[in-house]
């Protein structure tokens, strides 16, 4: 049945790419968003009641996590290796997240901007599974803007 104008997307992979210095498929990704913080200030009203006000306060975007196989490419290593030795601002980079369909093709775009790895981990491994090995990168970043 052909997907309808509206329907959710379905999703097949999701494409990283670091401004074309490295790139690399995943199959799953979470955490992509942002919230902005509450802040509860008392007031008191014209008739002298005391209330609860719940206002807007800082902007902040959440650290997306991304898994996939463990595969020979090791350009995400090296990236987060940046890190590890202390040269974080060289490590920052713009990036985009692309989702694409089954049939490869781009459905949803999020740009990420001065976006650095906090974290990447190996498998865990079990001799007796017969599953994949997964490695899993988190990314911390500044700013996100869903561009399609």
């Amino acid at each position: 049945m052909p997907q309808r104008e509206g329907d959710p997307l379905v999703t097949f992979h999701f494409l990283l790419d670091l401004s074309g210095k490295a790139q690399g498929l995943f199959t799953e990704i979470s955490g992509l968003g942002s919230e902005t913080e509450v802040v509860e200030t008392k007031v008191t009203d014209s008739k002298g009641r005391d209330f609860i006000k719940k206002v807007p306060g800082r902007l902040k975007f959440t650290d997306v996590t991304l898994k996939r196989g463990v595969t020979k490419e090791m350009d995400f290593w090296k990236w987060r290796q940046m890190v590890v030795e202390g040269k974080a601002s060289d490590a920052r980079t713009n990036c985009t997240i692309t989702m694409l369909s089954t049939d490869l093709e781009p459905v949803a775009q999020w740009n990420l901007q001065n976006a650095w790895p906090s974290k990447i981990s190996g498998p865990q491994a079990q001799a007796e599974s017969s599953t994949f090995g997964m490695e899993e990168l988190t990314i911390t970043y500044e700013f996100l803007e869903r561009v399609s």
